[in-house]
């Protein structure tokens, strides 16, 4: 039996089904969500657009996606009958899970790379294993949080293995400095931007002045460092007021406002009305 994905998290451990009901892909249309778990999704057919952590996708057939806890998401198109099998992990079963250090920072780093294409072969066999997991499932549906950790280790270090093979076949040259600046710069502002907003601080974490930053993110982006990480500010403020009934001062407080006003200001500076307004609207 198939089970629908909630708005943020699961209240099971681990979810497996095919498909994403409408009424799901509806409500990440209209504003975007913060995922407090990690979700694992194979497309089979059709194709979905969205954004995470604001950069644009088409998930394709046979594209894998490996949506990390704390990603910002919000889908804005599906066509051609989109087909998924889909896997979650509650934030609940990552919290006590215990799980080994390189496979948290695995988990950070593809926050910034989220979709790898399968061969076809990889392809029809993940979708194997997504069969056996969805009837094991159906068989034994309390199964022990050992054996649900052994499952999202086997996934995550096999396709870990696919984004090593995948850089070494499509990267035609090493990053340069400037690049891997602006990239490490865009992994920090996404482990820091709830409580950090200022360029003396990811200027420091990267070793290099303010000035250096700011103009290396500007030539490499096109967007300044405070662009950058206000937009994730804003996603992140939009989501909580839309999708939850946590009172405005308690998420002005989540992202290291000072006061309701401050974030009030802030908030309208950037969407053009205050955070009432935006919950209302």
């Amino acid at each position: 039996m198939e089970k629908e994905l909630p708005k943020l998290d699961v209240p099971d451990d681990f979810v497996v089904g095919t498909g994403i009901p409408e009424s799901i892909l509806n409500l990440y249309k209209n504003y975007p969500c913060r995922l407090k778990a990690a979700v694992f999704i194979l497309c089979t057919n059709g194709q979905i657009e969205g954004t995470v952590n604001l950069n644009r996708y088409v998930v394709r057939k046979n594209d894998f996606v490996i949506l990390s806890p704390g990603s910002i998401l919000q889908l804005h198109r599906a066509e051609d009958d989109p087909q998924f099998y889909v896997m979650v992990f509650s934030s609940h079963f990552l919290a006590e899970a215990n799980l080994p250090k390189p496979v948290l920072n695995f988990l950070y780093t593809i926050k910034s790379v989220p979709l790898i294409h399968l061969p076809a072969e990889y392809a029809e066999l993940y979708e194997g294993f997504f069969k056996l997991l969805i009837r094991a499932n159906e068989l034994n549906p309390d199964q022990t949080p050992e054996v649900t950790k052994g499952i999202m280790l086997a996934i995550l270090y096999r396709i870990k293995e696919l984004y090593r093979q995948q850089d070494q076949v499509t990267q035609e040259r090493p990053a340069t400095r400037n690049e891997q600046i602006c990239k490490d710069f865009g992994h920090l502002v996404i482990q820091h931007y709830t409580h950090e907003r200022s360029i003396a601080f990811y200027a420091k974490k990267l070793g290099i002045t303010p000035t250096h930053l700011s103009n290396t993110v500007k030539q490499g982006t096109g967007r300044t460092v405070i662009q950058i990480i206000s937009a994730l500010v804003i996603n992140d403020a939009k989501a909580q007021l839309k999708s939850t009934d946590l009172p405005i001062n308690e998420i002005a407080e989540s992202l290291n406002f000072a006061n309701v006003s401050f974030f009030g200001k802030y908030f309208k500076r950037h969407v053009g009305m205050g955070p009432q307004a935006y919950r209302n609207s």
